[in-house]
Parts: C-alpha cells; structure tokens; sequence
C-alpha cells in the first residue's frame, strides 16, 4: 500500500537563536535515513526571520523547506520601523510563511489584512499557510462553520494560486491547552473546509489542509485515521528535534 505523504510544518515562534541549528541539523540527519517517507519537500520549518538566512545557508536535505511566520503587508520598501515585508523574506531563502495565526490576530490582524499580506506573499511566490479557526467561546456557541467560512471568505479570492495556498485549522481552544478535537467533529470540519475552499477559488482540485493545536508524539497516532488532513502544524512540540522526530515516526507507525 502506497503511504500518502504528510506535510509536518514546524511553527517556532519566538524561539530560537543561531546555536539551535543543532536541532535542525538532527531533523536534517533523520531525513537522510528516512527518504521513503519524504521523497519530496514535506517538512517546513517557520522560524523567527532572525534565523532564515543563516539557516537556509545550513540546511542539506533536499526535503526541508524555509518559512516565515508573518509579514507586513507592503509590497515595496517604506516607513514601516520594524516590519518585513514578503520580498525580503524570499531572498532570505523562505519559501512558505504562516499567515492568520490566532497570536497575530489577537494583536490586530483583520481578515482583510491577512488579504493583502496573501496577496502580497503571492506575488512574491511564496507558499501561503492561512491559519483559520474559532476560540472556545464560538465552538460552545456553535458557530465553527460560520467563523471559518468567514475567515475563508473574507482573506481568499478566485484570482489567488491555489497550488500556492495551505490552509491550517487550528482550533484556538486547543493552542497549547493539550485538548484536540474529536475525531469525527475534526473529520467534517475538514471537508467543509475544503468545500468551502472550492467555492471561493473556484478550482475542483482539493486544497491542502493541515491541522494543528496541541499535536504532540502521543496523540499524533489519533490523526492517522483521518485521511482528509494533509499534514499538521506543530508548534512547541516542535522546538525539540527529538519530539519532533517522534510525531513523524508515531505518525507513520
């Protein structure tokens, strides 16, 4: 039986400094000794912008990509102290970036900012990982459906690539919490997902959809019944090459 290929995208957030390289260097190794299960670009690390060029001077296995966890919306250069725009983040060798995350919404990204920041990532060739997803409060509300919708709706449009385009349900309930979703409400939320996606990008191919929020090498084996999830995104799990490695290992058991 053909294993289908999973992404597993590392999402570090504020950690990290140049001696980390170690733990990229292990994820690097276990690469090597693991193609089978890549064979392709299926592992994304999304490090501080601090880290991307020194790693991406570091990096030898062929099956690990770059990325950003956020950008200013701005094409071209201006009066943004402190801000990195798309086009500076791919000539430091990123090649995806999160956009969305519910830490950057929390601190003022709208859906239409996220909007110009996609369109402005795109333009600059760069893999758009959208994250979507409803806080406690909605889920006990029963407005899932409706929050994500309008986050799809609201940040996407026909004209964008799809094949540039990931989404990630991350439920901000489950962010670190240790609480997953139950596996049939995370198989139909899924599906809508993608249905939704269609809709919107007006494409019949179905999208790339990740789950993430508290993934960790225990419950990992939970997701592997779901065929409909297309990879994770893995945060503090992450920041250690050995958890890291275990969740894909646990993963393809």
């Amino acid at each position: 039986m053909t294993i289908k290929l999973k992404y597993f995208i590392v999402n570090w957030k504020m950690f990290g400094h140049f001696s980390d390289y170690k733990i990229v260097n292990r994820i690097n190794d276990f690469c090597k000794k693991s193609q089978k299960l890549f064979k392709t670009k299926k592992i994304v690390l999304c490090v501080p912008n601090t880290l991307i060029y020194y790693f991406n001077n570091k990096i030898t296995s062929k099956y690990i990509s770059l990325g950003a966890q956020n950008c200013h919306h701005s094409k071209k250069n201006g009066p943004f102290t402190g801000s990195v725009n798309a086009s500076m983040l791919q000539n430091s060798g990123a090649e995806f970036i999160i956009l969305g995350h519910s830490e950057n919404r929390s601190e003022g990204d709208n859906n239409k900012l996220i909007k110009q920041k996609i369109i402005s990532s795109l333009d600059k060739k760069l893999h758009v990982i959208l994250c979507i997803g409803e806080t406690l409060n909605q889920k006990r509300n029963k407005k899932t459906f409706s929050i994500i919708k309008n986050q799809l709706i609201k940040s996407l449009d026909k004209k964008m690539n799809p094949k540039k385009i990931f989404i990630a349900y991350e439920p901000i309930w489950s962010i670190g919490t240790n609480k997953v979703p139950k596996i049939k409400d995370l198989i139909e939320i899924i599906k809508f997902v993608k249905k939704e996606y269609k809709k919107i990008i007006k494409v019949k191919l179905n999208p790339t959809v990740l789950y993430g929020g508290s993934v960790n090498h225990k419950n990992i084996s939970l997701f592997s019944s779901i065929s409909e999830i297309d990879g994770f995104l893995i945060g503090g799990a992450s920041q250690s090459s050995k958890k890291f490695i275990d969740i894909i290992k646990n993963y393809y058991k």
